[in-house]
Order: C-alpha cells, then sequence, then structure tokens
C-alpha cells in the first residue's frame, strides 16, 4: 500500500505498519530533465529511485520517465 508522505516532502511512498524499523530514502535524479515527464517532490527536485531498508531485506521503486514522441520532421 502507498501513501503520499509528508516526511518525504509528499512523494508516494510505502506505508509502513506501525512498529516495523525500516529505512525509506529518496534517491534524487542526478543528471538532465530534458522534455522527460519525471516525478517531482514537494520542493521541485526530481525523483529517481525510492529505496526501503528492512532488517530481512530491501525493496528499489525506480521512478522511469515517460517517453514523449514527437515529429522528427
Amino acid at each position: 500500500m502507498l501513501h503520499h508522505c509528508a516526511g518525504l516532502r509528499g512523494i508516494i511512498a510505502p506505508l509502513v505498519p506501525d512498529g516495523m524499523r525500516c529505512k525509506v530514502e529518496v534517491v534524487e535524479r542526478g543528471d538532465y530533465v530534458g522534455r522527460e515527464i519525471v516525478r517531482y517532490d514537494g520542493e521541485g527536485r526530481p525523483i529517481q529511485a525510492l529505496v526501503t531498508t528492512r532488517d530481512d531485506g530491501m525493496d528499489c521503486a525506480v521512478l522511469a520517465p515517460l517517453a514523449a514522441v514527437g515529429r522528427a520532421w
């Protein structure tokens, strides 16, 4: 289940059950954003991925940009 997390500047993040020890990190996009459609946080930073680390493993949600197709001629 996902929710808009105020602690992660409004990013849609996994809902962590009460009492579960884990760390949820936002990975900011480090390269240039041209005309791609990307996800931004509440402060206007482009987001690349969310990493959730627990005692029993790790999950990663990659937010891939959407391609925009236009005429080349």
